[in-house]
């Protein structure tokens, strides 16, 4: 059967001669041996002689005694336009509008190249294609591997908190040259960054809430550390997924905030029972020295203007001496006797006392005690 090794030119060549034509197979490899270089390259060229209008045959091998094959001008023609297509489909590219590209001169940057068709001459450019506008993300503390999901506060508590940083790239000419890794330094900063954050709060904040106000910060923080190490790393987000406490204190943890949210609630009923108390007692302090104020101010009106009805009686009474002195002994009786049931009897008066006087009947008094008070039945 003939061989059908199958190489790239047809079939393989036959062994002979010393069998140094043919390289060793692998081992265990099945099948025929791989054709050497050496054959590869003497076919190439007696195939493309062929094509450039020399007459075939073995005379005719580049080795051989025969003449070369004549090259005529429109083979060269030909030749030079294929040259010149295939160097001009090498130079040009096409870049999406979701991309940008770095041209390399000489294996250093030259240019940033838009969207759209673009010509790197080759082979003295190259270029490198980077998706700019494409988000991508970390995420960091997810089904947490080892401890990079577990963070210190400043209140000696210990936090595993699972977010994310999705990014995009800004310049592709730093993301290229200043980066080694860029996911793996994406997700360096932004753990350093938050862990560094967590350290500067309390854990009672970042379980409520202050979990937006940690995002932010984190994406001002990552974004200020990338810029000073020129990445080209434009952070778009960050997202605050879980902060908890750590899987394995967790039920302590939630019987320990139950005691505290108890004791606030005990506070505040204190604080409300101390308010009450102390605005009641402010209350009749006040109104006693209102009553007291009142009291103070009555005596001494009254003092003053007994005072004022003393000195007036006295001028009165140095200009009439008698007729003050007696007007001052019936005003006396009048305030004694004027609130009490009395009779005066004369005892000149049929030379007896008691004599000739009526009984009569206090209509007054009997009226007084029977008339119905305003609105009664």
């Amino acid at each position: 059967m003939a061989n059908k090794s199958g190489g790239p030119w047809g079939g393989g060549p036959q062994s002979g001669g010393n069998g140094d034509d043919r390289r060793p197979s692998r081992p265990g490899q099945q099948g025929p041996n791989i054709p050497d270089i050496d054959d590869i390259v003497r076919k190439g060229q007696e195939r493309l002689s062929s094509l450039m209008g020399g007459r075939g045959g073995s005379g005719r091998r580049s080795g051989g005694g025969g003449e070369r094959p004549r090259l005529s001008r429109g083979s060269i023609v030909i030749g030079a336009a294929v040259i010149l297509g295939l160097w001009a489909y090498s130079s040009l590219y096409s870049v999406r509008p979701e991309e940008q590209s770095v041209e390399l001169f000489l294996g250093e940057f030259s240019s940033i190249g838009q969207p759209g068709l673009n010509f790197a001459p080759w082979p003295v450019m190259s270029y490198e294609v980077i998706p700019v506008t494409r988000e991508q993300s970390e995420d960091i503390g997810v089904g947490r591997q080892g401890d990079n999901g577990l963070m210190l506060t400043t209140d000696e508590n210990i936090v595993d908190i699972d977010f994310q940083v999705v990014w995009n790239i800004s310049r592709p000419d730093d993301f290229l040259f200043n980066l080694r890794d860029g996911p793996e330094t994406v997700r360096a900063v932004s753990e350093s960054a938050m862990r560094e954050i967590v350290a500067g709060s309390e854990l009672a904040p970042l379980l409520n809430r202050d979990r937006a106000i940690v995002a932010q910060r984190a994406k001002e923080l990552i974004q200020a550390t990338l810029d000073s190490y020129e990445a080209g790393i434009n952070v778009v987000r960050v997202n605050l997924n879980k902060a908890d406490p750590p899987r394995e204190v967790i039920d302590a943890f939630r019987d320990v905030q139950a005691a505290e949210q108890e004791r606030d609630r005990l506070e505040r009923q204190a604080d409300a029972y101390s308010n009450r108390v102390l605005a009641g007692a402010r209350g009749e302090a006040a109104q006693i020295l209102e009553v007291a104020e009142s009291y103070r101010a009555q005596v001494v009106n009254e003092a003053k203007g007994e005072a004022s009805r003393f000195s007036a009686v006295l001028a009165e009474y140095r200009l009439a001496p008698e007729v003050t002195r007696r007007r001052l002994y019936i005003e006396t009786l009048e305030k004694v006797l004027g609130g009490i049931d009395k009779i005066i009897l004369d005892e000149g008066v049929n030379d007896g006392p008691g004599q000739g006087v009526v009984p009569y009947l206090p209509l007054n008094e009997l009226r007084r005690g029977t008339t119905t008070p305003q609105g009664g039945n």
